[in-house]
């Protein structure tokens, strides 16, 4: 496939000459060939980061084969709540990017990374209980994206030394990260193409459509084939569908998250209206609805007013605690989703899916995994007292089938054995919950060669806070809620 720039166009807003691009393959070819450190791309599937390996890949054609001596590794983030319409995008991107490489003799390959299991968004939110993701406490990012493609990228400089991470970062996104890019080329001892990355010792930076215009990069990839075989002009119409942007791979702290309707997890709830579902939803993708509703439905579980039904009265600690507002009220500091929530939700979740399948969407989504369903199941049975084992009952009354589980290690301990322990606690004044979360301590321990951890879990139950709600509430004074002055605390 040709990748000359014979048909480049100029528009009017555009100031990327055919002349500057061709300096701009002479870097990065000379940049490739100057040492050893292999490359890793970051691709999210929109323009930037379409932009950025088709430079490449057209730079690094133009060599000898001999010349061709480290790899160049193309990455996406899957937080396994991406918009389902961009997975399918970049999944097709990627296997026709692995193919082209290996046809056309470069050293490029395609890999997916995706959080561990015990990041995802669902097993934090409906194991867990970790509340909606919000402004001030946006526990996904590090979990879903940065330590999954932080993972990736250490692996390479464990095997090689260093890497070079080429990214489609440009100035003139947003004032902040022109201020951070500038601030990383300052600091930069290898020439002004490259900077040290802020928090990955062994990764420098490189940038090389830094200074396009999002016209540049419009004109671009609308008048250069793409070398792998997608159809650029695809692009257009994902983008005028979802009246969006794109959401970068998210590196490190400083890489901005998605927010502002950008293309990216379709459970995100720090925005407060999601345009780019809403949009696609107009557009044509009624099958999205469900889960625009499931969207708008978690995110109004963040009004404070909400949170005396849906939170526990409980920090994660087992504290309970309290806050003086800036009008010096005195308010609680709600904690978790309650269980019984998190189980609504859960309904509420699979309930969407039937309906996605129901309304023409692919019958093979999922929206929350299977593994992640006998993890949440796991944790609710270990650590929430949930003897009942709610989950697979919830999953069969809702999905219609029986969920594939594996058998337990620990019998005999069921919704009868939870009735009678209540009410014995009742009978002696003690709260069953903590008669309840021993056993659990004990469960935990059952089997293990070292038990010591055993006496510092009982410590924990004994020291949490068995006050009921009740009495948690009226320790206010007033039935007045507020946001968490510190998010973070809930973890």
């Amino acid at each position: 496939m040709s990748t000359d720039t014979n048909n480049f166009v100029n528009a009017k807003k555009v100031t990327l000459t055919k002349e500057k691009l061709e300096d701009l393959y002479t870097v990065v070819a000379q940049l490739y060939l100057s040492d050893a450190r292999p490359w890793v791309i970051g691709y999210s599937g929109g323009k930037d980061s379409t932009a950025v390996p088709q430079v490449v890949w057209t730079a690094l054609s133009r060599l000898a084969h001999a010349q061709i001596s480290k790899p160049v590794f193309v990455i996406s983030s899957d937080t396994l709540v991406e918009a389902p319409v961009i997975t399918g995008h970049i999944d097709a991107s990627l296997h026709r990017i692995a193919a082209a490489g290996k046809e056309q003799g470069l050293p490029f390959s395609a890999h997916k990374v995706r959080p561990e299991l015990d990041n995802t968004f669902w097993v934090n939110l409906i194991g867990r209980g970790y509340p909606a993701p919000y402004s001030r406490f946006r526990w996904c990012t590090d979990r879903m994206k940065i330590a999954p493609v932080t993972k990736f990228i250490h692996e390479q400089i464990e095997r090689f030394g260093e890497v070079i991470l080429a990214l489609g970062t440009r100035r003139s996104e947003s004032v902040t990260r022109g201020q951070l890019m500038k601030k990383r080329a300052e600091r930069s001892n290898l020439g002004e193409r490259l900077s040290r990355h802020c928090e990955i010792p062994g990764a420098w930076v490189f940038t090389p459509i830094e200074d396009w215009q999002t016209d540049d990069v419009w004109t671009y990839l609308l008048n250069v084939p793409s070398p792998w075989g997608n159809r650029n002009r695809e692009l257009v119409t994902m983008y005028k569908n979802a009246q969006s942007g794109e959401c970068p791979l998210v590196v490190d702290s400083s890489t901005p998250s998605c927010g502002n309707s950008r293309f990216g997890c379709w459970t995100c709830t720090v925005v407060q209206q999601d345009k780019s579902m809403e949009a696609m939803v107009d557009s044509g993708c009624e099958w999205l609805e469900p889960m625009l509703e499931f969207r708008d439905w978690l995110a109004a579980t963040q009004d404070p007013v909400r949170k005396k039904e849906t939170r526990d009265h409980r920090r994660r600690n087992g504290r309970v605690e309290y806050f003086t507002d800036s009008t010096g009220q005195r308010k609680l500091r709600w904690g978790p989703y309650t269980l019984d929530f998190r189980r609504v939700i859960l309904r509420k979740l699979l309930e969407a899916q039937v309906q996605v399948h129901s309304k023409g969407g692919d019958r093979n989504l999922e929206l929350i995994t299977i593994d992640e369903l006998v993890r949440i199941r796991q944790l609710w049975r270990l650590t929430e007292g949930d003897w009942e084992d709610n989950l697979p009952t919830i999953y069969r009354e809702v999905i219609g089938r029986q969920l594939d589980i594996p058998a337990d290690d620990w019998s005999g301990m069921g919704a009868a054995e939870k009735a009678v322990l209540h009410e014995v606690a009742l009978k002696h004044a003690l709260a069953p919950e903590m008669l309840t979360k021993l056993f659990d301590a004990e469960r935990e321990q059952h089997g293990m060669n070292r038990r010591s951890r055993i006496y510092s879990r009982i410590d924990e139950v004994l020291a949490t806070d068995w006050q009921d709600r009740d009495s948690a509430i009226a320790g206010i004074g007033t039935l007045d809620v507020a946001e968490e002055s510190n998010g973070s605390e809930l973890i």
